[in-house]
């Protein structure tokens, strides 16, 4: 594996350079304009990007994330879930670093082949960050209202709590 990821970016720039000679116009500016507008994407987004931070900070520190996780123990206990992964349930739809920090210490004080760290796995794996990527896909491009998307994405991330659960229970 090592030796696939030593070729892998040699072989990306050389494709690029190979697709830049046959097309008309000048590499270097295509490249130029491209990166332009990727700092004018990324500064654009970045102010909302560093409020959702430390909203999701002050979420956790203020004592409202161990509210609502056992306000939900009653539905993962019903679902056969480990009571230890409904923070990362709450988080995993909010923040990218705060769900893979709370699974790194999941899996620190219970172990990866363990039940709760099985679950915690399947569950970061299979679900997305739903509000980061809205934001950032729908704000990249100008959409301001993005009608039913939340609501399917979240419906998604339930079903894939649902299912790691179920999934785990039945192959472990």
């Amino acid at each position: 594996m090592s030796v696939l990821g030593a070729y892998c970016a040699p072989v990306v720039i050389c494709v690029i350079v190979l697709c830049g000679m046959f097309r008309v116009q000048g590499m270097f500016s295509v490249f130029c304009g491209g990166a332009k507008e990727g700092l004018r994407t990324v500064a654009s987004i970045a102010p909302s990007l560093i409020g959702l931070i430390t909203a999701v900070e002050m979420f956790k520190v203020s004592g409202a994330l161990d509210v609502l996780t056992s306000a939900i123990l009653p539905v993962a206990n019903i679902l056969h879930l480990p009571q230890e992964v409904m923070p990362l349930v709450l988080l995993r739809p909010i923040t990218g670093g705060g769900s893979i920090a709370m699974l790194d210490r999941l899996l620190d004080q219970y172990g990866a082949n363990s039940m709760t760290g099985r679950v915690a796995c399947v569950m970061c794996g299979s679900s997305e960050t739903t509000f980061y990527t809205t934001a950032l896909y729908f704000g990249s491009v100008g959409v301001k209202k993005i009608r039913h998307t939340l609501i399917a994405a979240l419906a998604a991330d339930l079903v894939c709590t649902i299912l790691s659960g179920i999934t785990v229970g039945l192959l472990f």
